[in-house]
């Protein structure tokens, strides 16, 4: 069993930048393919991008390209998403997820996912 735990969210102007992180249990993080998704209430689930285990390939939805970047950290069994230019209409919950498997998984089915953290952009 996994178990991720998002941290970094927060309130930030338009224009600024966070980077959220996700920490994971386990021996086998590297092998875990992981995806960042926002969700904000009433809404569906919106894939952010994602970032494969083994090679470190990453895939971004059209919306995010050139703003957002994933990367890992397999020694510290984290990964990140990297915001900057924030805009108000990036606010929304964030969560990140794992599923074990080579491939980059860009919808929904994952394993894993974490709790979620807020992220706040005001105007």
């Amino acid at each position: 069993q996994v178990q991720l735990a998002e941290s970094g969210g927060g309130l930030v102007q338009a224009g600024g930048s966070l980077r959220l992180s996700c920490a994971a249990s386990g021996r086998t993080f590297s092998l875990l393919a992981m995806g960042w998704f926002r969700q904000a209430p009433g809404k569906e689930r919106e894939f952010v991008g994602a970032i494969s285990g083994i090679g470190g390939r990453t895939y971004y939805a059209d919306s995010m390209k050139g703003r957002f970047t994933i990367s890992r950290d397999n020694a510290k069994n984290t990964v990140y998403l990297q915001m900057n230019s924030l805009k108000p209409e990036d606010t929304d919950v964030y969560y990140c997820a794992g599923k074990m498997t080579y491939e980059l998984i860009t919808g929904t089915n994952y394993d894993y996912w974490g709790q979620g953290t807020q992220v706040t952009v005001s105007s």
